[in-house]
């Protein structure tokens, strides 16, 4: 009996003691943050895959866990998640999707003045469940253009016009009922559509609730949205008003609660015509997109911005080091988009020889942020949702995904299989293909009309990852389950632990990576979800 009150194991609670400043420091509880960036003498700079963040004690649910972050000064997101502005990752479709599900997409800038706005203002226009631009065919298309249709996008309903474009007058719509028997691949969609005149359809106008009311008296699977000329201008569907009815998290404007959406530019003087024409179209945010953002064209441009749109925020980067940063704080940037050669499909630091590993870049250029209130983007060099929480815990205010969302059904382009696997085309903004498309105007070229231009970047293909509306949850889950490890409940708990010293990390050595990850099977298949 005597020895079991000695040694406390007669269920009488311990009292918890405080580690020892000597335990704390000896590294057996990790490292500070100051101690593997500042002070390690060793002059190495680090990627994400270099660190590993120390676990914490586990207090709450991963459901108590909040991940919203700003992106700015003046705009924060329930999930910071930002997709990139380039020409295989944003378009409409994409900003659209982030932006309900609590991120942001930034339009990409290879696009004519006019497109790029129109491409805003199909964002900014949005309203949950009605399909601004649905794809639309013309009464002499054939059933061969339905079915290549229906391969290629993976739905079977079709309004049809005169002119076979959104804007044109209603005839009729296709459905999956009407070419179900149709033997005749050249018969003409005019011979078995069903026509106008027995079409139910709602005048444009009508409120979401409105047209749910509409569908469940019809009965019908697609509501067509005419103007005052029968001219098509939505098109309706039951099943994307039961996956919109609800977006809780959803990145709206505080006034007029439309969707958030960023656009890029460049620092040519064009572009000062482009950003007007973005503000027009009801632009929140403004990236200007630069591989090396510390120049005097990028500081002119931040500067003439603030002063011509002071209620617009503008983003400005790439930047990797405080003194580069520190330059652009003081012409007006609103926020910074870290990193210089590190995405997956970015050879900047293999071909200029210039950028710095993630990690650091990350860590310093946040802390000196900081002292000015200007949140920062962590751009490229994200490969999973463990990449993700640690470029938050490092300082980051959200993060900047390329190859991470392309490949989803959101991205722009049409799928394709090589080796029976299901791809779709991704290729860096300093690519040739992407220069030749207008990608150019983010490198620093003292005469555009030179026939030599040096690649950044490189052309390739990423995998079918499906719909952001399954993958950003996902991300979001895998976030929440890291800072719940790591004993941290919020994006803003996490930047205080960092600062303070209690956040803790080890630097991992090649097998210690290697251990980490999967390993010692002859197989396996890996599953997001």
């Amino acid at each position: 009996m005597s020895s079991k009150k000695e040694n406390g194991s007669n269920g009488s609670k311990r009292k918890l003691v405080e580690l020892d400043e000597e335990t704390l420091n000896s590294g057996a509880e990790g490292f500070t943050a100051s101690q593997v960036f500042v002070k390690n003498p060793a002059c190495v700079a680090y990627t994400y895959d270099d660190l590993i963040m120390m676990p914490g004690h586990i207090h709450f649910g991963v459901g108590d866990v909040d991940i919203s972050s700003n992106f700015t000064r003046n705009i924060r997101l329930n999930a910071p998640f930002v997709s990139s502005p380039m020409d295989t990752v944003t378009e409409h479709q994409m900003a659209i999707t982030m932006a309900l599900q609590g991120g942001i997409g930034i339009i990409h800038s290879n696009l004519s003045i006019e497109e790029q706005a129109a491409e805003v203002r199909i964002v900014k226009k949005f309203k949950n469940g009605f399909i601004l631009d649905p794809v639309c065919l013309g009464p002499e298309s054939t059933a061969a253009d339905v079915l290549k249709i229906k391969r290629q996008k993976g739905f079977s309903s079709f309004p049809i016009t005169d002119n076979g474009k959104i804007g044109g007058r209603l005839m009729g719509i296709i459905s999956n009922r009407d070419t179900a028997f149709i033997e005749d691949r050249k018969a003409k969609v005019k011979e078995f559509m069903t026509p106008r005149e027995k079409l139910v359809v709602a005048k444009d106008g009508v409120s979401l609730q409105e047209a749910n009311e509409i569908l469940k008296t019809s009965k019908k699977g697609k509501l067509p949205v005419v103007n005052e000329n029968d001219e098509i201008v939505a098109l309706i569907a039951r099943t994307d008003l039961q996956k919109n009815r609800d977006n809780p998290l959803a990145s709206k404007d505080k006034v007029n609660k439309q969707l958030l959406v960023g656009a890029a530019i460049g620092t040519r003087p064009t572009d000062r015509d482009r950003a007007a024409a973005l503000v027009e179209a009801g632009v929140n945010v403004i990236i200007i997109d630069s591989s090396q953002g510390d120049s005097v064209y990028q500081i002119e441009m931040v500067q003439y911005l603030k002063e011509k749109y002071p209620d617009v925020d503008i983003i400005a980067g790439n930047v990797v080091t405080p003194s580069q940063a520190n330059r652009l704080i003081q012409a007006g940037a609103d926020g910074l988009r870290v990193g210089m050669g590190i995405g997956s499909i970015c050879t900047t630091q293999e071909v200029c020889a210039v950028g710095r590993a993630q990690a650091s870049a990350v860590y310093h250029v946040a802390k000196f942020a900081k002292k000015f209130g200007v949140p920062i983007i962590a751009d490229g060099g994200v490969k999973s949702t463990g990449h993700i929480t640690k470029a938050l815990c490092l300082g980051a205010g959200s993060v900047m995904m390329g190859s991470m969302v392309a490949g989803t059904d959101e991205s722009p382009g049409e799928y394709f299989y090589q080796d029976g696997v299901r791809l779709k085309r991704y290729r860096g903004m300093g690519s040739v293909e992407a220069m030749d498309a207008g990608g150019d105007k983010r490198y620093v070229w003292d005469d555009m009309t030179t026939k030599v231009k040096v690649a950044q970047g490189v052309s390739g293909a990423v995998q079918d990852k499906g719909t952001l509306r399954r993958y950003i949850p996902y991300l979001m889950q895998g976030v929440g389950h890291g800072l719940q490890d790591a004993g941290i409940k919020s994006v803003a708990e996490a930047h205080e632990k960092l600062y303070s010293d209690k956040l803790r990390f080890e630097i991992r050595s090649p097998a210690a990576q290697k251990e980490g990850s999967v390993h010692g099977l002859h197989s396996y298949q890996k599953r997001l979800y």
